[in-house]
């Protein structure tokens, strides 16, 4: 095979307390999550600035609205370490869960939040637990947003208007076996998201998902060097994003893992690049990856 060139990068979601309080409905939040989104914020934010400092490895953050305004100096340690900073909504809203006008009021204030914050536009958008919804990708783009970390394609995004006949039981076959129909592209790049490349099912636990939280970090390290493995076997390039939370990888074992994964990657690889994921959208706009 020819030269190597692969882009690897992390993502982190600075949930913070953003996550605990969309309880959707208005209901009272759990304060224990209230308080380990806190622990994200006030400790998880510095150990992992320290990791990347001492790999020199620049990253995106994706930082909710209430994190920014809520925890602004420790926000402003990603900043003035030079990481890129991009939109995650307000208080970690879901997409698909809400109106066209809701979203789009969600994203100009978390806009103008993160503008104002930075002093420069924000370039990406990673959806809430990845849940979008068909409105969605338009007014991204509509709002100039150049890429997001929101579907599992690595292209440039369609815009989610899919159209397709969903199975239901009670009408007949006939009324519901068609095709898909794909929706058509947009200008605005894809950073593919996977659950499989997270830190959240495996180490967070929460007795309302099949989030585990007790997974050996070995094990999760093995997972992750067989994927990257895989495709440094079979690919001269492709992107490699990973997606994790202060409030989960702030802890010792984990940081302990990323550790060794990024020293693996390094050692025993060449053509390596850690970068943001606007740098990767960007390779990858202009036709060079």
């Amino acid at each position: 095979m020819g030269t190597k060139r692969i882009l690897i990068g992390y993502g982190i979601d600075v949930d913070a307390c953003s996550s605990a309080i969309n309880t959707r409905d208005g209901a009272k939040p759990d304060l224990t999550n209230i308080s380990r989104g806190t622990f994200g914020a006030t400790v998880g934010v510095p150990r992992l600035l320290d990791l990347w400092k001492k790999k020199n490895i620049t990253c995106s953050w994706y930082i909710p609205g209430h994190t920014l305004e809520t925890f602004p100096e420790e926000m402003a340690q990603i900043r003035d370490a030079g990481h890129e900073i991009g939109l995650h909504g307000y208080t970690h809203e879901y997409p698909g869960d809400l109106t066209r006008e809701q979203f789009e009021t969600t994203l100009a204030k978390t806009i103008e939040i993160q503008t104002k914050f930075c002093g420069k536009k924000p370039r990406g958008f990673t959806a809430p637990a990845w849940k979008t919804s068909p409105d969605m990708v338009e007014v991204l783009e509509q709002y100039g947003i150049e890429y997001g970390e929101c579907e599992e394609n690595p292209y440039f995004v369609p815009y989610g208007r899919e159209r397709f006949k969903a199975t239901d039981y009670k009408n007949h076959p006939g009324t519901w076996m068609v095709p898909l129909q794909q929706s058509s592209p947009s200008k605005m790049v894809e950073i593919p998201g996977n659950w499989s490349v997270d830190d959240w099912p495996p180490f967070q636990f929460d007795p309302w998902s099949n989030s585990q939280g007790y997974v050996d970090p070995f094990n999760i390290q093995r997972q992750w060097q067989e994927q990257f493995q895989w495709c440094y076997e079979n690919y001269n390039t492709f992107i490699f994003p990973i997606s994790i939370h202060p409030q989960v990888s702030g802890r010792p074992h984990i940081l302990r893992m990323h550790e060794r994964f990024i020293d693996w990657v390094n050692n025993e690889h060449e053509g390596v690049e850690w970068c943001t994921f606007a740098e990767m959208a960007k390779e990858f706009r202009e036709g060079r990856i």
